[in-house]
């Protein structure tokens, strides 16, 4: 099929998760007929999942938000954009009057492009004058951030995807690429049938596990002391590289002492895999000349995810694989665009390239260059500004692209704070669970309607091109954000997402390269110099830290913030199916929901059976906070013990179970161990998701 045959085609970065496959959107008349995987495509190369190739019906969904909504009294209705900007400077500037601006937060969305990320953050910080700015990495890959920056020095993927290609071995931790990153899946799988040896951990066994030499399933929340014991038998059979130790790191004795306690059969008695797996995987990645390491939310989604990371960090330093062909750490982030909204400064600490809001000369920088004065203070981050506006402390919200009264933890808690709202504004392109407790509503555009860049998990920079206009009287996230800094009375004089790209150049030393058209059709992979040369591999000669060495950490394991107990005997892990995406504000209105229509439970034959449930029974679900109801899915890739389930559907409300435990240095939630009691239910009338009283 030619591009010929069609109006117009784009070649555009898709807007699923974070591999960023390059597309070609073919539309006609306004409407998007189809996608194809763009041939050269440095992420994809050719290839792209049934999400980027086929899910694009939503563009022109009938639910699609096409006019701003006003609410009056207990109900919304139509208003023009006038109206809708006159009603939100209008509050905003009240409540800023009254309270202050640290009574107003924002949120940026991980879906949106980089430009639109900064100018909600140059919003937040220039027109308002807070640094209550966040976004959704705060829930997922936050962590990671702060492991890698404090370990290695910079907050990104040490390599590229292309190291796949060239690892003799590939460990896979709390992650499932053929769910969660299909065309990252693929790529191993291919590598795995030319000789890469997969070694997959996770408490399920996933599809990748096929393809290994070696599955470990660990108990919930024990990732740190599998990493810990990985590293005792890589020290103890003598695996380590010691001219990379002596003259590239510090702080190893310490490490060397800690792990002492960690032997296989110690190990064994916290996770549950035999000393003897614990053994054959460290020899498997110790004794590799090249091995990657892969991780996802399986591991940042803990109470002690952050800390899981350094010791993966550990385990790379002291084999020395780090800073050369087929040896990265790759994070398989989320969102497509969750690296970029954190790498832009939408948090409420720093500024772009993660430049502390404290640091009085870059502070000064941006007061320069934005003509404002700025504030040194930290903001709040999301879980603090949930509490704020429960305490009555916050009282306004800018939700962009976020839907947090479904994919954040504790829902109870997060709808109370909604409601403590004196003022909400939602930018969206559909209605959601959120959007119910807005005042306003803004129509916005798809990653198919808008222009700028997404950056993806191996830290490339690629344009994003729009195929088709947004629908209706929509408007385009970057318009809408910069006319209502406009109209508080700060100009951020901006015509286009590529005059902010300049500025975010300009003011941001890593990404002084970039440009439009140096990105081209194959992107930029940051740092960038300002000659354009770019950063493929990091650390091949000394790390970002302030003394260029990587920095090992001595940390040991502690239990997870739950267990299970005599109430509660299942721990429930939750994640991705192929077939959706998040909050499936999208997919759910393609045709993917005819492949898959629910939320399932997984549940092991041996758990089933001591429970008198049967493959497709109606199960109620309760945690220590919340309960819900969930169809049974028997199957053996769970390990007993363990439940899982996904969270795309939001009349299952998964995220009425999760409590508030988080990580203990970025208060990312910890989603992946809950303790539930399962059972089954007989036939009733519709069960309504609710709060479990105390």
């Amino acid at each position: 099929m030619t591009s010929e045959r069609f109006t117009s085609t784009a070649t555009t970065t898709c807007g699923y998760c974070g591999v960023g496959c390059r597309l070609e959107a073919h539309a006609d008349h306004g409407r998007i007929v189809s996608i194809a995987p763009a041939l050269d495509g440095p992420a994809n190369e050719g290839h792209t999942c049934l999400k980027g190739r086929f899910a694009h019906q939503f563009t022109r969904s009938r639910d699609r938000l096409t006019s701003p909504l006003i609410r009056e009294g207990k109900g919304l209705r139509v208003a023009s954009w006038e109206e809708a900007y006159a009603r939100i400077v209008s509050e905003l500037t009240r409540i800023k009057s009254q309270h202050g601006p640290d009574a107003i937060a924002g949120l940026a969305s991980s879906r949106a492009t980089n430009e639109d990320c900064y100018a909600m953050a140059r919003l937040m910080r220039a027109a308002i004058g807070t640094n209550n700015i966040d976004n959704c990495s705060r829930v997922c890959h936050s962590p990671t951030s702060f492991a890698l920056r404090k370990s290695l020095g910079l907050s990104g993927a040490t390599g590229s995807f292309t190291d796949i290609d060239h690892a003799e071995v590939a460990v896979l931790i709390g992650v499932n690429p053929t769910q969660g990153h299909p065309v990252v899946g693929a790529r191993i799988k291919q590598a795995a049938l030319r000789g890469t040896k997969l070694v997959t951990i996770d408490p399920r066994r996933i599809e990748l596990a096929d393809y290994g030499v070696l599955h470990l399933s660990p108990r919930p929340g024990t990732n740190a002391a599998v990493a810990l014991g990985l590293c005792h038998v890589v020290q103890r059979d003598g695996l380590t590289d010691e001219q990379f130790i002596a003259q590239r790191t510090s702080g190893y004795e310490a490490v060397v002492e800690l792990l002492e306690a960690y032997s296989p059969h110690a190990v064994q008695e916290i996770t549950g895999i035999p000393a003897a797996d614990i053994e054959r995987a460290a020899h498997i990645y110790g004794e590799a000349a090249s091995a990657s390491i892969l991780w996802g939310l399986g591991v940042t989604e803990h109470k002690y995810g952050s800390e899981v990371v350094q010791l993966l960090c550990n385990l790379a330093l002291m084999t020395g694989k780090l800073g050369k062909p087929g040896s990265a750490m790759l994070p398989l982030r989320g969102q497509n665009n969750v690296q970029g909204s954190s790498d832009m400064g939408a948090l409420p600490d720093t500024y772009t390239a993660y430049r502390s809001v404290a640091d009085e000369a870059v502070a000064a920088q941006f007061e320069q260059a934005w003509g404002v004065p700025l504030s040194r203070q930290k903001g709040y981050t999301i879980p603090q500004m949930f509490d704020a506006a429960v305490a009555g402390k916050l009282k306004a919200m800018y939700i962009f692209g976020e839907d947090v009264a479904q994919s954040d933890p504790d829902t109870a808690h997060v709808v109370e704070a909604l409601e403590s709202l004196e003022f909400l504004v939602c930018q969206e392109i559909f209605e959601n669970e959120t959007t119910r407790y807005a005042d306003v509503i803004l129509p916005a555009s798809a990653f198919l309607e808008k222009s700028g860049t997404f950056t993806n998990a191996e830290r490339r920079f690629q344009r994003v091109e729009p195929a088709i206009d947004p629908p209706g009287g929509a408007r385009t996230d970057f318009e809408i954000i910069t006319t209502v800094s406009r109209m508080l009375g700060h100009e951020m004089g901006w015509q286009t997402p590529w005059d902010a790209l300049d500025e975010i150049a300009r003011l941001t030393p890593q990404y002084a390269g970039l440009s439009y058209e140096r990105l081209g059709r194959h992107g930029l992979q940051w740092p960038v110099a300002a000659d354009g040369t770019d950063s493929p591999t990091l650390y091949e000669t000394r790390f970002e830290t302030a003394d260029g060495l990587g920095h090992f950490a001595a940390l040991p394991y502690k239990a997870p913030g739950d267990a299970p107990d005599n109430e509660f005997q299942l721990v429930m892990v939750t994640g991705r199916v192929l077939q959706h995406y998040n909050a499936g504000t999208m997919t759910r209105r393609t045709h993917n929901l005819d492949l898959v229509d629910r939320d399932w439970l997984e549940i092991h034959p041996d758990d089933a059976a001591r429970l008198w449930i049967s493959d497709g029974d109606r199960v109620s679900v309760r945690s220590r906070v919340g309960q819900t109801q969930l169809y049974a899915r028997v199957t053996p890739r769970i390990e007993p013990g363990h439940v899982f389930t996904s969270f795309h559907f939001p009349e299952t409300r998964t995220n009425l179970l999760i409590g508030q435990s988080a990580d203990v240095n970025t208060a990312c939630p910890e989603y992946k161990v809950v303790a539930v009691d399962v059972r089954p239910m007989s036939e009733q009338p519709a069960f309504t998701p609710q709060l479990v009283s105390a």
